[in-house]
């Protein structure tokens, strides 16, 4: 088991910056790739990022850019820092811990945070 634990999220203007956190425990040597995920209301989840164990990084097309991922191995922490944000960033964000597979992509593994939400004001 591994639990997650997303922090960070607020409100801010649009064009400002937040930086979000996903604490990791438990089973840690289990943790592989790990992904940030959001989802406004009545819309689908939507990929936004993922971290390879090597730090190797891939976006979703909404937020390349202006997102960026990283981790920490040592705290076992995945950050995402959220510059120029948009109206439409507005969600709830989870942290996820997965895989990547060899062309890059990453899939999602079981372990979800409980989310952190995240508000744009116009």
């Amino acid at each position: 088991q591994v639990q997650l634990v997303e922090s960070g999220g607020g409100l801010v203007q649009t064009g400002g910056s937040l930086s979000l956190s996903c604490s990791a425990s438990g089973n840690i040597d289990s943790i592989n790739a790990m992904g940030w995920f959001r989802q406004a209301p009545g819309k689908q989840r939507e990929f936004i990022a993922s971290i390879s164990a090597d730090g190797l990084t891939n976006y979703g097309e909404s937020v390349k850019g202006r997102f960026t991922a990283s981790r920490d191995n040592v705290e076992n922490t995945l950050y995402l820092r959220m510059t120029s944000l948009k109206p439409e960033d507005t969600a709830v964000y989870y942290c996820n811990s997965g895989v990547v597979d060899p062309s890059g992509s990453y899939h999602y593994g079981d372990f979800w945070g409980m989310g952190t939400q995240v508000t744009v004001s116009s």
